[in-house]
């Protein structure tokens, strides 16, 4: 657990714990690993970092499974995998309304599901696959929850805790899913069968949803995991690149994490934060993880004195 030494305005030192575990994207701070190139080392270096509480990476076949399961298994830390890589993919799309391609999306889910149950992970995410043609969501939303009730179930058959991840609409990723409200409508028409089912709120997504942290207080019972993030500003639009934060068009900053640790915690959120962020060309990967500990440790003090004037 993450422990900060801070002075605060009664000019007593508090010994204060991160009060969530703290995760990062594995496939995202080492792009390598989608294409299965330096897989053993790189997670290594994450399974090696005392920082990290939990590990999210993306799906490797049985072969370089092999190679990191040692790793993963002896490092004391929480894995979960991550399918968006697929459902954001037209292959992927899991709300699709041609059967034929929605059914295909589905097995290949459900092998995975299935292998990660095998691997001892109890946590998949993924995303809701691509947004429809105009006039079409209402039928893109039901074939989603078509599909999530038959994930849902053979992932709680295989005791595996469903994340539906939230996307942009209309800017990069062009996904069905969408505002927190859409996402909210759909993990609760899941829940009516299946409880192992939550949403993943990504704070890099906010400026594509004109969301803030604050509006997570409305969702408190469907929210199991977050993000943390940087949409980046190019040209006059956005992208969902997850620059480091500081960088050169990144949006989201450090004000953004303090009303997100004030609003979880007013909300009293259990689950885990990760960060997602990915080196841009000329970066190394371990600039790119000292600089997201940095924010965290800046963002969680300015929490921590912002609360302590209130109070005071």
């Amino acid at each position: 657990m993450l422990c900060i030494d801070i002075v605060l305005k009664d000019k007593k030192k508090r010994h204060v714990e991160f009060p969530w575990k703290i995760g990062i994207v594995g496939f995202m701070v080492y792009p390598n690993l989608l294409k299965a190139q330096n897989i053993e080392e790189s997670i290594r270096e994450l399974a090696e970092d005392p920082f990290f509480d939990l590990l999210e990476l993306n799906f490797m076949d049985d072969g370089n499974w092999r190679k990191v399961e040692s790793i993963v298994r002896d490092c004391n830390k929480e894995v979960s995998i991550a399918l968006q890589p697929f459902t954001n993919t037209p292959e992927g799309n899991i709300c699709s309304l041609d059967n034929n391609t929605r059914h295909k999306a589905l097995n290949e889910v459900r092998k995975m599901i299935i292998a990660s149950s095998k691997r001892n992970i109890k946590v998949v995410a993924l995303s809701s696959g691509i947004r429809p043609e105009e006039g079409k969501k209402s039928e893109a939303m039901e074939a989603l929850v078509r599909s999530l009730v038959e994930i849902c179930k053979y992932a709680d058959e295989n005791n595996v805790h469903i994340l539906l991840e939230t996307f942009d609409t209309s800017y990069d990723k062009n996904l069905l899913i969408g505002p927190l409200e859409d996402a909210a409508y759909v993990v609760k028409e899941i829940r009516k069968e299946y409880r192992n089912i939550g949403i993943l709120w990504d704070l890099s997504h906010g400026p594509f949803l004109d969301e803030k942290p604050s509006k997570l207080v409305g969702f408190k019972d469907v929210l199991s995991h977050i993000h943390l993030g940087c949409a980046k500003k190019v040209n006059n639009t956005m992208k969902d690149w997850h620059p480091s934060f500081y960088r050169n068009g990144a949006i989201n900053a450090v004000e953004d994490l303090v009303e997100l640790f004030s609003t979880l915690e007013r909300i009293s959120y259990k689950g885990a934060v990760s960060f997602e962020v990915k080196p841009e060309e000329g970066q190394q990967t371990q600039e790119v993880i000292n600089v997201s500990k940095g924010v965290l440790y800046t963002s969680f003090c300015k929490h921590l004195i912002g609360k302590n004037y209130q109070r005071s």
